[in-house]
């Protein structure tokens, strides 16, 4: 396997209109690592796999393969197998073929060819249809033909580009948890795109979240950790908003107080709420974005409603069986963003009606007028 480093790397297709797709992109990729790079359609996730792959030309900046330098190296001399989200199965072929048509392209020893795919027929579960045509397997089967070819390469570093979104959403939990299991059987450092927050923090030893690129931004690299880092201390607006399902609620208000451990917001409706929050950088008065995830909101009367309080008015719920979610607005929501509640147990509302939630302050993020994130002093732990 092999370590990965990006050392300011920029992607520009017409520098004569000076306008990156990708910029100041600096990643330092273990051996072993599971990285999954993640982000809204347009934010170049797969245009950086690519230029990894050598599929895509890097208009500036270093990428270090094991200690080479791999900007000028062809693909097929980078020994990198790549999976694509369109399968890209010979029709014609049998399973057995597919995986092996790139070995005899080297023109690979018969007996060798056999073993690997044998090896990787294994791993993946397709003993039994390796002579199959591709037009007899399932989604999920056919994906994992696609990852064997891969597999039979024995690269040093595995791309996959969304691999999972033409399948069904049963399917894609499954396929999830294969590709977990691969990542440890063979010990590989992979690199995964997807723009599913959930694969993300369901595979992932770190996150790299992207962003589409701001005209004067000195990067689209929004933040790059472990799933937990990311989902308990996002940086800015952006990784709170992106990370977390369903997405983080954002009450606009007003720093009343600061101390060394918390602070008091009074949110626009004239609500309080006590958030376990550093915010000596700010300053009395100063504008700032409360963050709450639905999940960490309790009952007002709950003992853990240390923050404070929310009301608003119900638009919708849902109840899922295990889990119930009520849609709310609050006059303190940012413009066009519902308020959402979600509980473990169904809760006897209704659309119409008038709804209080109790908010501890361990589970409050706030972010300054930039979105720059106030670090936190205290996490919410559910009891």
């Amino acid at each position: 396997m092999a370590d990965v480093l990006l050392s300011k790397v920029r992607k520009n297709y017409n520098p004569a209109i000076l306008k990156d797709t990708l910029r100041n992109i600096n990643l330092d990729i273990k051996d072993g690592d599971f990285i999954v790079f993640v982000g809204p359609s347009g934010c170049g996730k797969s245009t950086l796999l690519r230029m990894i792959a050598g599929l895509e030309d890097i208009t500036d900046g270093d990428l270090v393969i094991n200690g080479t330098r791999m900007n000028d190296v062809p693909p097929s001399k980078r020994n990198i197998g790549m999976v694509f989200q369109s399968y890209a199965l010979y029709p014609h072929m049998s399973v057995f073929d597919n995986m092996a048509f790139g070995l005899k392209l080297q023109h690979m020893d018969k007996k060798e060819i056999l073993e690997r795919v044998v090896k990787a027929a294994d791993i993946l579960g397709l003993e039994a249809f390796l002579e199959r045509k591709p037009k007899a397997l399932s989604g999920g089967q056919r994906q994992r033909v696609a990852i064997g070819r891969c597999i039979v390469q024995q690269p040093s570093v595995f791309l996959f580009d969304e691999p999972l979104s033409n399948l069904d959403a049963a399917l894609r939990v499954k396929m999830r948890l294969e590709i977990s299991k691969l990542h440890q059987d063979l010990n590989a450092t992979i690199i995964y795109v997807t723009h599913d927050q959930v694969e993300a923090m369901t595979l992932a030893d770190k996150i790299c979240v992207l962003s589409p690129l701001k005209a004067n931004a000195e990067s689209n690299l929004e933040q790059f950790g472990a799933p937990l880092e990311l989902y308990n201390h996002p940086v800015n607006l952006f990784v709170a908003g992106f990370i977390g399902s369903p997405k983080m609620n954002f009450l606009k208000g007003e720093i009343l107080s600061i101390d060394e451990k918390s602070s008091v917001v009074k949110l626009i409706t004239g609500e309080r709420i006590t958030a376990c929050v550093d915010a000596s950088r700010a300053s009395v008065g100063d504008k700032v974005i409360l963050g709450v995830r639905p999940e960490n909101l309790v009952k007002v009367d709950s003992a853990e409603a240390t923050g404070g309080k929310v009301t608003g008015k119900v638009i919708v719920t849902e109840n899922l069986g295990a889990e119930f979610y009520v849609y709310m607005e609050s006059g303190a929501s940012e413009i066009g963003s519902d308020f959402t509640v979600k509980s473990e147990s169904e809760l006897a509302i209704t659309a119409g009606d008038e709804f209080t939630v109790g908010i501890p302050a361990s589970a409050c993020h706030l972010f300054d007028e930039a979105g720059i994130a106030f670090p936190r002093t205290e996490v919410y732990k559910r009891s």
